[in-house]
Parts: structure tokens; sequence; C-alpha cells
């Protein structure tokens, strides 16, 4: 996929927009995408020189030109663009520091004021003249909201990622001792992988397969996927999440099962001939504990797709702007995965409060915002995969028609469920003949633990069986059934004491959702 992130740019810069904050971690290839902008002499290009600073070094000619430090002071620094009588692209190295609305002092209230005056100053010049400020964090304070346009930095494209592996390997290859063993193909497939990454974090990854054992080869994707698991799990927000359930793995849900099945391979190239439009995603609400997250686990398996978890609540931050600048950088993220499913689990506990009013200064409701934004608006395969247990919390907007593909309930399990979700889970956990013993989960058993088990959930009935395990581990002996129908008896159901919540969402589910079981029996 190409980058459309540098023609952007160039049109923000070469339209007079004074100042730019840039949000990215990988200062070196903005740089380096800047410096080609600025050498490009072309119609999307800049023509004119690039100069970066920082506090530690003051300002240089970038890449390979004098430094001069006598420019350290912000205050001088920005005297030294107004007054400057040529075109140029100035960049900042963390600026941020200096526009903490959190932490201020006199003197950066001072830099604030000033940075103002200069913008002005330069979108009313004749000489284009344009400060870009690079930061991985968004410090913005109020009075510069409206003076600033912030971009986000996107992740390196696939074929970015090719050029630094391939780098890499005639790096590798120069200093002896390492043996590639890869074919076009094994290539493509390592940087697909490692998509989502920085380009430093990718030739890290790639470093330490080689360092390993001395070898690159196909089989390295799984080393990359785990690496990449690790390093999106220090974000926060997303979590790449490795699955081995399958559809079948899950009891009961056949309705949402067959929209599944039916929905797998539309993204291919062969899907292109019947013209279907890119799939959105899906909203999964309805009881707790009945198999809504085991369902985006088994997506993953029966589509083949990455699965990225994704904590909205995680992407809140103290700063103006930081909380929108998070939803956006882990969305681009899913982006540059793509195809992959984003799940978001429990959505309304990060999305609850944007029906609600401006406690938060409208931050959730911004969020919120960019979250719809970009739903209606994405265009890499990100599979929405939402679950909301308290779907009434949820803002209108986020379940009108057409913002999902579809939005699926899901009920108490009917008899015939719970048959299904004993056997998965029987079977799942008497593997050992220790632990068997003689039991056989036949029809007639599974037919009267189905009639005990009456207005359980899911998770109630994999809970029975855990203890009833816990019951033969502690007497040293196999399963019993008897210990189990006894659990069962004795086992409180949230059916009953949740009775007047339950009532509530099956009444809003009959008139928006669709059933997520064959029908709404329980109604």
């Amino acid at each position: 996929m190409k980058c459309h992130f540098p023609k952007e740019l160039s049109e923000i810069i070469r339209a007079r927009f004074p100042l730019i904050y840039l949000q990215t971690f990988e200062e070196e290839r903005a740089l380096v995408m800047l410096k080609d902008l600025c050498a490009d002499s072309g119609k999307n290009g800049l023509n004119r020189p690039l100069y970066v600073w920082s506090h530690t070094q003051g300002l240089k000619k970038y890449p390979d030109g004098q430094i001069d430090s006598s420019l350290l002071s912000p205050y001088q620094l920005l005297d030294h663009i107004e007054k400057s009588a040529n075109s140029s692209l100035y960049v900042l190295l963390d600026f941020h520091i200096y526009l903490d609305d959190q932490h201020r002092t006199p003197d950066n209230d001072r830099i604030v004021r000033r940075l103002r005056e200069v913008g002005m100053s330069l979108r009313n010049a004749n000489l284009a003249r344009t400060l870009v400020i690079t930061s991985p964090i968004v410090n913005l304070p109020q009075s510069l909201q409206k003076d600033v346009m912030v971009m986000d930095f996107p992740p390196p494209t696939q074929m970015e990622i090719r050029t630094a592996l391939d780098r890499l390997i005639l790096k590798q290859k120069g200093a002896g001792g390492v043996q590639v063993f890869l074919t076009e193909e094994d290539k493509q497939q390592l940087c697909k992988a490692a998509l989502g990454l920085t380009q430093q974090e990718a030739e890290g990854t790639f470093a330490r397969a080689m360092a390993s054992n001395g070898v690159l080869e196909a089989s390295d994707v799984d080393f990359i996927l785990a690496q990449k698991q690790q390093i999106l799990k220090k974000s926060g927000a997303l979590e790449y999440v490795g699955s081995d359930f399958k559809l079948e793995d899950v009891g009961g849900l056949e309705n949402l099962k067959k929209w599944l099945e039916k929905r797998n391979r539309t993204w291919m190239d062969e899907a292109k001939r019947y013209n279907l439009p890119a799939l959105k995603g899906v909203m999964v609400t309805g009881v707790p504990g009945c198999g809504k997250s085991l369902i985006a686990k088994a997506i993953s398996s029966l589509w083949k797709l990455p699965l990225l978890r994704f904590d909205i609540s995680s992407v809140f931050g103290v700063y103006v702007g930081q909380s929108e600048a998070n939803m956006r950088r882990a969305l681009q993220t899913a982006e540059a995965i793509a195809p992959c499913i984003l799940w978001v689990d429990e959505i309304e506990k990060g999305l609850g409060g944007a029906s609600g009013g401006e406690g938060d200064s409208g931050t959730t409701r911004r969020v919120f915002g960019n979250f719809l934004t970009w739903m209606q608006e994405k265009q890499a395969l990100v599979f929405v995969f939402a679950t909301a247990n308290q779907i009434d919390r949820l803002p209108p907007e986020l379940l009108r028609k057409g913002r999902f593909d579809e939005i699926f309930f899901v009920d108490l399990p009917s008899k015939e469920e719970r048959k299904q979700i004993f056997k998965v889970h029987l079977r799942r956990r008497l593997t050992s003949p220790e632990a068997r013993g003689d039991f056989q989960e036949t029809e007639q058993i599974l037919d009267e633990l189905a009639n005990l088990s009456d207005k359980f959930i899911g998770a109630e009935i994999e809970d029975a069986i855990t203890n009833a395990l816990y019951e033969a581990f502690f007497d040293s002996r196999a399963f019993r059934l008897d210990d189990l129908k006894r659990i069962i008896i004795n086992t409180p159901r949230f059916a009953d004491m949740q009775a007047d919540y339950l009532q509530s969402i099956r009444t809003w589910a009959k008139q928006r959702a669709v059933p997520a079981s064959q029908t709404f029996e329980n109604i």
C-alpha cells in the first residue's frame, strides 16, 4: 500500500499553514521524509532548505550543515525564524516540553505567546516559512488549539518495511555469520507480520530473529508476531491476541456463526467480481458470560486474520488533545496491520460517557467523534467486533443503521445450546485419563445436565465443571457426574439475580437487533 501522507503534508505546508504539530515516535524517519520533500522541486515538492532545532544542540541545516549553538534558547530561535529572509522549513524537536498546560511556568507562558506571534507573522508574510514541531506526545495548550495543525505520522507501509529488511539483510551478509533462506514470498510474509510496528521496532525484531540462531527464514514469522504482541502491549491501547479457538468451540449462537462464515474471504480479490461492499463490523450485545468474547477469538481463526484487542478507556490522557491523538494513533496502527479484526470489548466502558454532558470538558465526546468518523471513512479492511453488556449506555449515533453491518443480541442459551456448551467444556477439561475416568458425555447425560441448568449462562456452566474438577482433584480421583449435578443445583443463577436487567435488554433487542441464536425464543 502506498503512503499518501507526504503528499498530504506537502499540500498543507504549501497552503501556508505556519504551525504544524507532527505526532510521532519516529523522529529519524520523519526527518528523512521531510528532507525528501524539501529537496523535491516537482509539483508536490517544497524545494526549500530544511533546518532542525533541538534544545541541546541549537539550529542546524539538515542533514549535514553547520550547527548554530547560539540559538539554544527557544526565544532566540523564534526571533531568528521570524527575521529569516529565506523560504525555509524548520523542525523543532521535542518543543512540547515548553507547551505543557498542566505544569505552566511564566517562562513557558511567554514561549507560547511568542509562538502565537510568530505564527501570525509567518501567516501574513510573503516568504513561505513553516514550523513543524515533532513529538511522541501531543502537548498543546488551549491558547494554541486554533493556531496549530495537528497531524499523526502514520506507521511504515509494507513497502517501507521491505526496504528496511533488504537493507538489514545486506548489512548482515556483509558482516558475515548470518544465513538468509528466504523466497520472495517469505520476505513479503515477514514484512506483513511486522506491520503496525515502527521502522526501528521492525528492524530490531528482524535483527533479533537473525541473532537468535544466525539464520533468517520463513519460520521466523512466528517469532516476529510474538515480538509484535509484546511491543503492542506496551502501547496500552492495543493488544495482539493469538487464538486457537474455533467456531465449534463456542456453544450455540448459530445465527451469528453462519453470518460470519458467509462473510469469510470477502476481502480477497475473487470477491471483487461480486461488487460486495467492504465489511464494517458487528456489534454483539446481550447477556454477560454467554460467549461474546469467545466469538471474537473464533473469528480470528476462521478468517485467518490478526486479532487486535482495543481498550478504548486507555486512550484517555491528561493533556489537551492527548486523548484524541491516542485514539488516532491506535486506529492508524490497526489500519497498518489490515486486514485485521479490531475487537472492542465492552465498548460502553470507553464510550459510554459520550452521550452525557461535558463533565470531562467534552473529551469523551471528541474521542467518540473521532471513532465514528473513522468507522464511516476507513478504507483499510479493519473489521470492528464490538461487544457491549449495557447497550443503553451507548450513544444512539453509534447504533444507527449503517454504522455496523449488523447488531446481534446474545440471550440466555436455550436447552440445545446448553447441551453444546456442556459438551465443549467437558471435552476441553477432561483430556487426561486420570481426570476423565470412565465418564462419557452421552446424549442422555447432556440432556439431563441441560435440564438441570435451566437459565444458566455459559460462564456458569464452565464454572460448574471447573468446581467439579476441584472436588475430584482434592480427593485424588476422577471426575464424577454427581459432583457436577450438585454444584449446578446449588449455584445461584445470574438470570434470577438480574431479572429486571434481562427483561430490559430483551425488550430493547427485540426492536433493534438480530438474534445471535436461531430465534428470540426466550423473549
